[in-house]
Order: C-alpha cells, then sequence, then structure tokens
C-alpha cells in the first residue's frame, strides 16, 4: 500500500483539514493548523506531503522521524502542527487497514470513557456563572474559562476582584464539586498572577493555565510557591524535548499538550507517558475541530495520566460551524454524565462528512485572533 494523494480543505470556523489517499482505496484525515495561520501550516504540509507520495503510510514512526529530522531546521508551531496533521491521517489509515481504533494499536484502552470541560466566557469573560449552570443541566461537571481581560505587569486591584466575582458565580451557582478550570492565557504577568493565585484558592478550582507564558516558564516556580492550585500548561509547547525541560523542573501539575500542534499522536502519546514518569497528569489542548479532538480521545484512552479533555462543542470562536457538523455520527461525541466514550471505529473512529468539507472549503476563512493594546498603546497579550 502506497501514498497516492492528498488534499487540502480550509474551512470555518478557523480549521484546516488534510485528506491522505492510498493506492488500496484507504483514506485518512488529519488536522494540521495552528488558530489564525492556517495558510502558513497548509503550505508546509504541501512541502512534506509531496515528499511522501509513493511511500508506505503504515511506516508512522519513520516517517515522523524523517518529516521531524531531515529538516536541518526543525521544530515550533508551523513545523510540529503539519506534520501533526499528517501523523493522525496516517494513524487514521493504519487503523482502517487493521480494522482496529488507534488506540487498540498502542496498546490498548486504559479507560472506556474520559471527563470533559467546555468553554464558557469569551475572550473577555462575562455571565461565567449562568452560563456554567446551563451547561450543568445539560450534563456537563467541568468548565473552563478566561481569567481576565488584558493585564499589564502592575495592574488594579479591582479587576483582580472582578476575576474573583466571577470565578465566585460559578461556584455559588454550580456547587462544590463543579470544576472550574481558569486560563491565564499567558495575559498575566508574573507580580499579578501570584495575586491572583493566591486570591483563587478559596474556590478550589481545578487548575489554573498558562499562569506564566511558555518562554517563561522558569517563573512558574515562584507562582507555585504561592499556591496550592494544580499549575496547568503546554498548549504552546510542541516537542518532547519542550515539555522535558518543563517536566523536569517540576512545577507543572498538568501538561496540555495539543495533538494538531504538538507532533500528532506520535509525539504526544510519548509527551503524556513522559509525563506520567513524573507523576505529572495530562489534560491535551483541544479547542479545535472534530478530527483533532478524534485524535486526543485516542490517547487519552491508553494514558493513565490522562485526567480530563477539552473539547470546542459551544466554544465562542466557532461561528458559521461547530464541531459536530463535519462528521456523519455525531453520537461518537456525545457527552453523558460530563464523560465520552472514547471511539471503537477504525482509525480515529469518526467519519467526515466529505461533502460538507468540500462545500464549506469553498467558503473557507481568514481567522485572526484579535490584537490587543493597553490603554497606552502597547501591545497587550491576548
Amino acid at each position: 500500500m502506497k501514498i497516492k494523494s492528498y488534499e487540502l480543505f480550509t474551512v470555518p470556523p478557523r480549521w484546516l483539514f488534510l485528506k491522505v489517499e492510498t493506492d488500496a482505496g484507504l483514506v485518512g484525515w488529519g488536522e494540521p493548523v495552528i488558530e489564525g495561520k492556517a495558510a502558513t501550516v497548509k503550505a508546509a504540509v504541501i512541502e512534506m506531503m509531496e515528499t511522501l507520495i509513493g511511500r508506505d503510510p503504515l511506516e508512522i514512526e519513520g516517517i515522523w522521524n524523517e518529516l521531524y529530522r531531515s529538516g536541518f531546521y526543525r521544530g515550533g508551531p508551523i513545523l510540529m502542527s503539519a506534520i501533526s496533521g499528517i501523523d493522525q491521517a496516517l494513524w487514521d489509515i493504519k487503523g482502517k487497514y487493521y480494522g482496529a481504533p488507534v488506540h487498540e494499536l498502542l496498546g490498548g484502552r486504559a479507560r472506556d470513557s474520559i471527563k470533559v470541560y467546555s468553554w464558557v466566557g469569551g475572550d473577555r469573560p462575562a455571565d461565567v456563572g449562568e452560563a456554567s449552570l446551563e451547561l450543568k443541566n445539560q450534563g456537563i461537571t467541568a468548565v473552563k474559562m478566561n481569567a481576565t481581560e488584558e493585564l499589564q505587569y502592575i495592574d488594579s486591584y479591582s479587576k483582580v476582584d472582578m476575576v474573583l466575582e466571577r470565578v465566585d458565580s460559578i461556584r455559588r451557582s454550580c456547587g462544590t464539586d463543579f470544576g472550574i478550570g481558569i486560563d491565564f492565557h499567558g495575559r498575566v504577568h508574573k507580580p499579578m498572577a501570584k495575586v491572583l493565585a493566591r486570591e483563587l484558592e478559596q474556590f478550589r478550582p481545578m487548575f489554573i493555565e498558562e499562569p506564566a507564558l511558555p518562554e517563561n516558564n522558569e517563573n512558574l516556580r515562584d507562582i507555585a510557591m504561592h499556591t496550592a492550585i494544580p499549575i496547568a500548561t503546554g498548549e504552546r509547547m510542541f516537542s518532547k524535548w519542550q515539555f522535558k525541560t518543563l517536566l523536569q523542573d517540576g512545577y507543572a501539575d498538568i501538561i496540555q499538550p495539543d495533538l494538531s500542534h504538538a507532533g500528532g499522536i506520535t509525539e504526544c502519546k510519548k509527551i503524556m507517558s513522559m509525563a506520567e514518569a513524573f507523576d505529572v497528569a495530562a489534560a491535551p489542548h483541544c479547542p479545535l475541530g472534530p478530527i483533532a479532538l478524534a485524535s486526543c480521545l485516542q490517547v487519552d484512552a491508553t494514558c493513565h495520566n490522562a485526567i480530563i479533555q477539552e473539547q470546542s462543542l459551544g466554544i465562542h470562536y466557532n461561528k458559521g460551524n461547530d464541531i459536530l457538523d463535519y462528521i456523519k455520527d455525531a453520537s461518537v461525541f456525545e457527552y453523558t454524565d460530563g464523560h465520552v466514550k472514547i471511539p471503537d471505529g477504525p482509525g480515529l473512529g469518526i467519519e467526515i462528512n466529505e461533502d460538507y468539507v468540500r462545500e464549506r472549503s469553498h467558503i473557507g476563512h481568514n481567522w485572526k485572533n484579535p490584537v490587543w493594546r493597553h490603554a497606552d498603546g502597547s501591545i497587550a497579550e491576548w
């Protein structure tokens, strides 16, 4: 069996899908994208896929190493996202070839389902208590919210109080056992992160996320000294080599590799297994589409330290299309008691509605994240 051809589809709201076809008629799907840089990743995928025509798609480990190591310049969000989508598609083909879900080929399931969380509040969080209660009434048992709007290095304590009021509204609306993840989004510089981390302890959140930018991961040490809240990070880290240092330093409690950014199924399985050896949990980052989510669930199934899965149904970015629109059987992502079952179909366990993908690709997208500025005109972290 050989790789015969490939196609790329830029589809709303902000996703890029890859279809890889073999001469045996088997097709695999991947989701290679960086939010806001879909066209750039698409160019990288084209450069890589041109070298794979005629190759055996089952040789995933060899292909992964070739794509990564044969380039003198390697790594980073664009190249690793391109590799990620190709890797997902090859695993999809391999599972279909053997008539088994990917998790079966990775060693089998360690769990039957995994807890999921939903997003509330948008980029500048508001009305999170009411929105969280609505999700709770639909069976969701955990949410994540952006902690705050943009913050200066030293900022107003009134902004801190607003964060506390919003988190308190969720806790009062949804009860003591309802999970609350609080995403600092790299917006909060170390001085204010220490203040927020300490003040938020009273609400017993599941975790605080990205309280430091990944290029400032050494700041996690100081933040960890000010709080007992679990610290999560990793969505903007792209290889086992970056996670190695994070795990050795010992200040992260939950890692969040993104299976569309950090090397796909092949690499993220290794990253999550590395974390297990450090007694660190894993909660893969996934504010993306159905192929990315299916890939996450296949790896979650095999990792003992996977604790919860992000998913994008209803997220504020999904304008015009949502995660269920592009698959034929939406029940595969049905959430019951706050959990989703691990897909058992061959490959990634989902069937893409190719006709609809083609239809929406004619519309496409040019999604860009907003550019924020402080009152003094300086750039703010989004």
